[in-house]
């Protein structure tokens, strides 16, 4: 085994340019499969942290038919009780309450649709971005404070600014119309321009007694220690409710995201065995003219009795040593380009279309174990599977006939 190992070795190189060049090819292909891959999984991640930070939360306590119908009259009761008492437990990082209705906001020049979100601004803090992306004036100070915060290209659509005042209005249980004027306190700028123009945030109490519905909501948003836990804390919460409260887990409230993340499991596979196809046509190219130029030399050594079986193993063993090393240089080199680029790509000149996915104007590598793992056994397992035919043709050689050859 020795002998043929330091044989397959020594093959390798006695034409060093081919070597290399087939080196390179395999070095470039598995950086494309992992950097790549880091790439994907860290504008999904992007995307899946935007999203729940953008009011989208682990799990959700509603009305059963709050998402198909989310004004007011599918509210539910504040938490009390057993519920409050699982809610306050450490496996909850935050949790807060929100009324979350449509509404329409008007300023002395323009009038837009919006969603109304009324918070308890303290816990909210803890669970949404809009606390920390404020960028004039301030975050909400209580629950019953008179005034609001929104974003920046609402105030811009509606031609208002930081202090001026704004009337919102929405309906009632009643089906009455509701409206109260609010001064603009807060002006905030989020990741993603939709966000800015749809939510308009002010506190919980004005808002209950805006639409007479004191102690009541329309949601109870929570955020987990591990969100991984999200459907088991979701099916633990669900124990606690009565029939027309539903608890749904992100998965469940933005279906977008889940079907993404599915999505990116196969694409990535997919792109790996792409990448391996075109590398695998030089890896066999290499491997069929090392053998036809050793042709006689295999006869040869046939001849004097070395077994078919063992010129399988050597030629495997020169395709094993070659994918082994270019892995070993390829997953230095992505591992290096990832840990350098580890702070974020700048990628603001096609930030309106990444917007459009739901991620930001940078992006952040992600480096997967398990996908380190995928494109390493891919490139191995394929890779030995495509040496096996000119491995096989080479142990079938007739020594007479390969001593015969020129």
């Amino acid at each position: 085994m020795r002998l043929v190992m330091t044989l397959a070795w020594r093959n390798l190189w006695r034409n060093y340019r081919r070597t290399m060049i087939m080196l390179v090819a395999i070095v470039l292909g598995v950086w494309a499969m992992i950097f790549m891959t880091a790439l994907l999984r860290g504008m999904v991640a992007q995307m899946l942290d935007t999203g729940i930070e953008t009011l989208v939360d682990h799990v959700q306590i509603q009305h059963w038919q709050y998402q198909d119908d989310p004004s007011i009259d599918n509210r539910i009761q504040a938490p009390r009780g057993a519920l409050l008492q699982r809610l306050q437990q450490n496996d909850i990082r935050a949790w807060s309450t929100r009324i979350r209705v449509p509404a329409v906001v008007s300023s002395e020049r323009e009038s837009r649709g919006i969603n109304l979100v009324a918070v308890e601004p303290q816990m909210e803090a803890q669970l949404s971005f809009a606390a920390d992306a404020v960028i004039e004036g301030r975050w909400l100070e209580s629950a019953g404070e008179n005034g609001v915060v929104m974003g920046q290209e609402l105030a811009r659509q509606l031609q208002t600014r930081l202090g001026k005042r704004v009337v919102v209005m929405s309906q009632s249980p009643g089906n009455e119309i509701a409206d109260r004027g609010l001064r603009v306190v807060g002006i905030y700028r989020a990741t993603l321009q939709g966000v800015e123009q749809r939510y308009l945030f002010m506190g919980r109490e004005t808002a209950q007694q805006l639409l007479g519905v004191e102690g009541q909501v329309s949601e109870i948003a929570l955020q987990l220690q591990e969100a991984a836990r999200a459907d088991v804390v979701r099916d633990q919460l669900q124990a606690l409710l009565p029939e027309e409260q539903l608890a749904r887990s992100w998965s469940e409230l933005d279906t977008y995201l889940a079907t993404m993340l599915k999505v990116m499991d196969g694409f990535v596979l997919i792109w790996m065995l792409v990448v391996f196809l075109a590398l695998s046509f030089g890896l066999v190219n290499t491997l069929v003219m090392a053998l036809f130029e050793r042709t006689r030399e295999l006869g040869l050594m046939m001849a004097l009795g070395l077994r078919p079986r063992l010129i399988l193993l050597q030629v495997l063993l020169e395709s094993l040593l070659l994918l082994t090393l270019g892995l070993l240089l390829g997953n230095l080199l992505a591992i290096a380009c990832i840990e350098w680029m580890a702070d974020g790509i700048d990628i603001s000149i096609v930030s309106r279309g990444m917007e459009m996915m739901g991620a930001g104007s940078m992006l952040y590598p992600q480096l997967r174990i398990g996908d380190l793992v995928l494109a390493n056994v891919v490139v191995l397992i394929l890779g030995i599977v495509a040496s096996l035919l000119p491995a096989w043709r080479a142990s079938r050689l007739q020594p007479l006939k390969a001593l015969a050859s020129h």
